[in-house]
């Protein structure tokens, strides 16, 4: 059997092979580029395909989460509040969600939303109409959405989950109206986050027991009773039609969360699911 030598004989060596250091990264043999980082960017003739690559969505994400950071830093307590983007003018959702948008201005928050139509665009208008501050955290889609005409400080983000890290981060509570996948999506990502302690003093406020009744009804007997859940995650979510019972929840949490003082209070014990 032959051994593998370093190109002068040596047993037990591989070849020596043309190496190339880019950061923290070696490579060798046939992955060694043929130009170096410098000429790539100094020559504008070829193809522009690498502004597309993994290694530069990294720096989009993080620009986004710097951009993010910086316009919201100082907003101050804030609500976010979700719902369908398809909610029309007229309907009931409609007019509480700007209702309940000046009554948590009122009662010291900024308000948040995704920037679009429907819902989001009734609370950013009840917002900016009470003199609140009202922001939108838009999102990049295949079909052009644009941020609603009531928006004060909007975000444009390409990125889902940088985009739900300021939704968390810079508000005190989550308001859920009736909406489709996306608002799901919002919402049991917040219940998640609740359940393992990653955001505490947190409320998740469902308005409409008509639209969520029934959601609630098979988590009760369908993930509660197959175990898949604790009796006190149950807890985590709050159901109501009565908008000054949301303001309530909201402000208690608050006074229990600075009560703790650094934020000590866990709703419930961390369960995976």
């Amino acid at each position: 059997m032959s051994s593998p030598t370093d190109g002068v004989g040596t047993p037990g060596h591989r070849p020596r092979v043309p190496t190339r250091t880019k950061g923290p990264v070696t490579l060798r043999g046939p992955l060694v580029p043929t130009t170096t980082t410098d000429q790539r960017l100094l020559d504008t003739r070829g193809s522009s395909d690498w502004v597309h690559t993994d290694p530069w969505r990294v720096l989009r994400i993080q620009s986004e989460f710097v951009e993010g950071f910086g316009a919201l830093a100082g907003l101050g307590p804030a609500v976010s509040i979700f719902g369908s983007a398809r909610t029309p003018e007229d309907a009931p959702e409609y007019a509480d969600a700007a209702e309940l948008a000046a009554k948590l201005v009122a009662a010291g928050f900024a308000i948040i939303t995704g920037g679009g139509p429907g819902v989001m665009e009734a609370a950013n208008k009840g917002a900016a109409e009470a003199d609140g501050v009202s922001v939108g955290l838009g999102i990049e889609l295949p079909f052009e959405q644009g941020m609603n005409q009531y928006v004060d400080l909007g975000v444009h983000f390409r990125y889902f989950f940088a985009r739900k890290t300021m939704f968390v981060k810079y508000a005190q509570a989550f308001v859920v109206f009736p909406g489709g996948f996306g608002t799901l999506d919002e919402l049991f990502e917040s219940l998640t986050l609740v359940q393992t302690r990653k955001v505490t003093s947190f409320p998740v406020v469902l308005v409409g027991s008509h639209y969520w009744g029934g959601l609630l009804d098979w988590l009760r007997g369908t993930m509660l009773e197959t175990g898949r859940i604790s009796p006190q995650d149950m807890d985590l979510v709050h159901l109501t039609d009565d908008l000054d019972e949301v303001v309530s929840i909201i402000l208690e949490a608050q006074a229990l969360h600075a009560a703790s003082g650094n934020g000590s209070h866990h709703p419930t014990p961390p369960v995976e699911g």
